[in-house]
């Protein structure tokens, strides 16, 4: 398990490592939770809807939240969706969730909940499954006692239902903020929980979360939000080709998660550095104030912690090798991405070469492969390829391999088997 060094900030309240680090965006009662977070140690949580059979790093952002919590002595609630799943949350959705089985909503929470052991000492922390209070529920009671604290009119104006609002927002969808503001009040009577945090998509189910608790049991409980993780330019992170960049190797290779990282704009290396590292800032700010081609320097070290944080310093240390081995001539190319194909597909005439590239994920569609020819941006074996139509034979492989590269920085390894 990870372990956070003393020495990554000089402040004794998570409070105040936090908002250095730029993680705190919203708060409900900021010197109400400073003061709190410095003079006890409280249970807070945080909520994961397994809408995937793996977290990605969106929620790696929620993680290194509970990790400093736990550093600094208080107790991370995880709280797995296993009701709230089945609804699926409205915010920042432009069309409704797909629709999953129970099975398959449980089967992913385990999925999660082995991911989280690699970060969370669970001897110091709680573990729930809203399943365990909203799968039972008595829809008549839960409308008469929960319902009727919520005002529809301040509901309609809350972020997370205004774009779907133009699309088409279910009823559905519309409960999923009474069973988000449920889960603290549960979370609260069970465990004494005070404390909820969660992306700045989420400051309404929040607050619906905080008065609740305040109007049914008369107690003061707080909210927080972090800041999203997007570039200078307002973008979310966290999106490749292939789609989310998962946690899972088997998902997003380590090479792959490192690359994406390694290959960051300069203007964002700073913040990804305070947002997903442990370094300590004073190391943060003299890496960032790099210039020029020293710059990527800073970015090979985030790239390196990054990866190290979710897959490990060995697979960490493959990644850093084999991208060295690609841009600056040195180290081992044995975790280079690489597919393993039939030397029978490339038999005379072979394989349309836009086809190859679109069957290995290297671009969306094949007019987007045309295009990347069009634009210079393909190789094969050191090779730029000129022509849309050229068909690849065994011919173009050396020694029973074909290094395509797309780009500057995208590389992939064909091996004939």
């Amino acid at each position: 398990m990870f372990q956070i060094s003393d020495n990554v900030s000089s402040f004794d309240n998570v409070f105040d490592v936090l908002q250095e680090r730029g993680l705190i965006q919203q708060t409900t009662h900021e010197e109400e939770i400073r003061e709190l977070l410095g003079r006890e140690k409280i249970r807070f949580y945080i909520g994961f809807d397994p809408t995937a059979d793996c977290l990605h790093v969106g929620h790696f952002m929620q993680i290194v939240i509970m990790m400093y919590m736990q550093k600094y002595g208080h107790t991370p609630i995880v709280l797995l969706g296993g009701g709230t799943g089945l609804i699926g949350d409205p915010s920042g959705r432009s069309d409704m969730r797909t629709m999953m089985s129970r099975e398959t909503v449980m089967e992913n929470c385990a999925r999660f909940k082995t991911l989280f052991d690699k970060y969370i000492d669970f001897d110091r922390a709680i573990c729930e499954n809203n399943a365990h209070w909203l799968w039972d529920l008595n829809y008549i009671e839960f409308i008469r006692d929960i319902g009727r604290h919520f005002s529809v009119n301040r509901m309609l104006t809350a972020e997370c239902f205004k774009q779907r609002m133009e699309t088409g927002l279910t009823f559905l969808e519309f409960n999923y903020m009474l069973m988000q503001s449920y889960d603290f009040l549960e979370l609260y009577r069970r465990h004494g929980c005070k404390m909820q945090f969660g992306g700045d998509d989420q400051w309404s189910n929040i607050l619906g979360g905080v008065n609740l608790v305040r109007k049914e049991e008369s107690a003061q409980v707080y909210g927080m939000t972090f800041s999203l993780l997007t570039t200078s330019e307002g973008k979310k992170m966290g999106k490749t080709q292939k789609g989310a960049l998962w946690l899972d190797a088997e998902k997003t290779s380590p090479y792959e998660f490192y690359q994406y990282w390694r290959n960051v704009e300069d203007a964002d290396v700073e913040k990804c550095l305070s947002m997903l590292t442990f370094l300590p800032m004073e190391e943060v700010r003299a890496l960032s104030s790099l210039q020029d081609a020293e710059i990527n320097r800073a970015k090979e070290t985030l790239a390196f912690e990054v990866t190290r944080l979710v897959h490990g310093d060995q697979e960490a240390h493959k990644a850093q090798e084999a991208a060295r081995a690609l841009f600056a001539g040195g180290g081992s190319m044995d975790d280079v991405p690489k597919t393993s194909l039939s030397a029978g597909e490339f038999a005379a005439p072979g394989m349309g070469v836009v086809t190859l590239i679109h069957r290995l994920g290297l671009v969306p569609s094949k007019g987007e492969g045309f295009r990347t020819i069009a634009q210079g941006g393909l190789s094969l074996n050191g090779e730029k390829v000129t022509d849309k139509d050229l068909f690849v034979t065994e011919a173009f492989f050396r020694d029973g391999k074909l290094l395509i590269k797309k780009g500057k920085k995208t590389f992939h390894l064909v091996e004939l088997s």
